[in-house]
């Protein structure tokens, strides 16, 4: 599918004059601190040093004196207390952060993750009754809960309080639980609204140190949990999420927990990693428990200390992470042929796809797949517990969420956000949940929510790039969500004559690029699953790059890479003009 390109809209010269006077800094850098909104010295200065004094005062929000009041009476009177988390990275880490923080304080606790399979996502009635039959008068519940008004209703009448910590869109009607914390509920007036759920359990930690007078660097010490769930959780790195994990990765690389460290060692992590490190590496084993036994043991590895249990189930998890990437390759592959030899999916604008025998545990990872593959709103469902249950990812813009919504009569329960969600609903409402699904999206998706647009930041020469350019992008990190890294263009490059296909099974480009006219210097590249360009690239004819500049290391130096998103050539560009 070819891309479209878009230049973001240059600062305004005046503004671009002044940051750059102001910080003594080139034009070009000044342009990429205002695209993010920075535009003073004031600002500049919080952007790349960021202060953990910043962090908002945690009793902002809304019901945060009611749950560490609530927290401070089971501590007194030492209650029997349970830490209740979702299976998924946010979840688990939330689970591990809240019981770490807590076990030292209250004798009688323990935690629990509910099974993917058995009781699905969220609070379920399953758990309530176990912590009946178990005597648990307090349950803490991290990253879900915000839409379990009759689950949390049950358990009052059981005489069991909930405190709920999630970050997930509210729907009108709100748990009556002791207390609620959720910056995106209404009538909260905390100013950031886009924390993770192992976020919000952060803050709440924050609030009871504050309210007791324990130091927060007691708190400060989980902050390795927090960005392994911000940057799992895919959230915005922008303000407050930008602190805690500019923080959390220093902790991370410094001194991890002994849990964390086990999951580095794992996935073979020697140098100095980034937030791509932990969604790439550190977040895929952490969901495979999950996904393929059961999320309690992802919360059992980050909380171990004994080396031999760290060990065992080290091995385990990388098992599961092994049988994961099987099914991942395996289910994505069969639905690919399903909608390639079926022509009930030419023309359509949305995917709905149904199976009842694919894995649970997957079908949000061959969402994904799927989505990039044809570039439109997926749905994958199979069935479980006698449902259609499954989950949905969007395609740029395009409210997925609200999209879900307007089928809300035909589902049994849904929750998510603008870009991903999870559903279930009778297996016979799939048929027509495929059919409205695909109206809503026909209705409603604009033309450029329907294109794979690339976003570039700037256009630069070759020349431009420089030791302390470089060093300069690589303190606009940490990248991710609103933050993400610059993409720049460049044109007329031409190959160096020693381009080539690389990989396995030469799918890579590795490219040796220089400019014509303007420097003899040569620049190297990396264009993954790009090797159809290389007939082309070989003719020495010139063409346009979009590329994130990366350091790269190899057999011990440190080297500048061109990360190159895409190609163009100059007479197909001059042909259908740039977009």
């Amino acid at each position: 599918m070819q891309k479209s390109w878009k230049i973001k809209k240059p600062a305004d010269i005046n503004d671009l004059k002044h940051l750059s006077a102001a910080l003594n800094i080139d034009m070009s850098i000044a342009n990429l601190l205002i695209q993010r909104g920075i535009k003073t010295f004031s600002e500049a200065r919080s952007f790349f040093r960021p202060k953990l004094s910043d962090l908002h005062d945690p009793f902002l929000m809304k019901d945060m004196d009611k749950a560490v009041e609530r927290i401070k009476k089971a501590i007194d009177n030492q209650e029997k207390v349970m830490v209740y988390g979702d299976y998924d990275v946010d979840g688990t880490t939330s689970v591990a952060l809240m019981y770490s923080f807590l076990k030292n304080r209250i004798t009688n606790i323990d935690y629990y993750i509910p099974d993917r399979y058995m009781e699905g996502y969220g609070i379920s009635r399953l758990s309530i009754d176990y912590a009946s039959q178990n005597n648990f008068s307090l349950v803490i519940v991290l990253d879900c809960g915000i839409k379990a008004i009759d689950k949390i209703a049950y358990a009052k009448e059981l005489g069991i309080d909930f405190i709920i910590c999630d970050h997930h869109n509210p729907d009108e009607t709100i748990p009556d639980a002791v207390a609620v914390l959720d910056p995106k509920q209404p009538g909260c007036n905390y100013p950031y609204k886009e924390l993770s759920g192992c976020g919000v359990g952060f803050k709440l930690i924050q609030a009871y140190c504050m309210n007791q007078g324990i130091p927060e660097e007691v708190a400060f010490e989980l902050l390795d949990l927090v960005v392994v769930s911000i940057a799992s959780d895919i959230v915005p790195i922008t303000g407050e999420n930008r602190i805690l994990a500019y923080y959390g990765l220093q902790k991370l690389n410094s001194n991890p927990s002994i849990g964390l460290k086990t999951i580095i060692k794992l996935a073979g992590m020697t140098s100095e990693f980034k937030i791509n490190d932990i969604v790439f590496k550190i977040g895929p084993r952490l969901n495979a428990s999950g996904r393929i036994e059961h999320g309690k043991k992802s919360v059992a590895i980050l909380l171990a200390e004994d080396a031999k249990e760290l060990d065992d189930l080290g091995i385990e998890i990388n098992s599961y992470n092994e049988i994961r990437k099987t099914l991942d390759r395996d289910i994505t592959q069969e639905a690919l042929e399903i909608i390639e030899k079926s022509r009930f999916y030419d023309g359509r604008m949305s995917t709905v796809i149904y199976n009842r025998d694919w894995h649970k545990g997957v079908v949000g990872i061959v969402a994904s797949r799927l989505t990039e593959h044809y570039y439109r709103p997926t749905v994958v469902l199979t069935e479980s517990n006698g449902l259609a249950t499954g989950s949905a990812r969007s395609v740029g813009e395009f409210d997925l969420y609200e999209a879900i919504s307007a089928c809300a009569d035909l589902l049994e329960s849904y929750g998510g956000h603008m870009y991903a969600a999870g559903l279930s609903m009778k297996l016979e409402n799939v048929a027509e949940f495929s059919r409205r699904f695909e109206q809503i999206v026909r209705d409603t998706i604009s033309n450029d929510q329907q294109k794979q647009t690339i976003e570039i930041d700037a256009k630069i020469s070759l020349s431009d790039l420089s030791p302390k350019f470089l060093k300069l992008i690589n303190q606009f990190e940490p990248f991710g969500p609103h933050n993400m890294m610059p993409v720049f263009l460049t044109e007329n490059v031409f190959d160096y004559g020693t381009s080539r296909l690389v990989g396995k099974n030469n799918e890579h480009l590795k490219l040796d690029l220089m400019e014509a006219n303007r420097s003899s210097a040569v620049f190297s590249g990396i264009a993954f699953s790009q090797s159809e360009h290389i007939g082309v690239i070989k003719k020495s004819l010139p063409f346009d790059i979009c590329y994130s500049v990366t350091e790269n290391e190899y057999r011990g130096k440190t080297y500048m890479q061109l990360n190159v998103k895409d190609i163009r050539y100059r007479r197909e560009e001059e042909e259908n003009g740039q977009d």
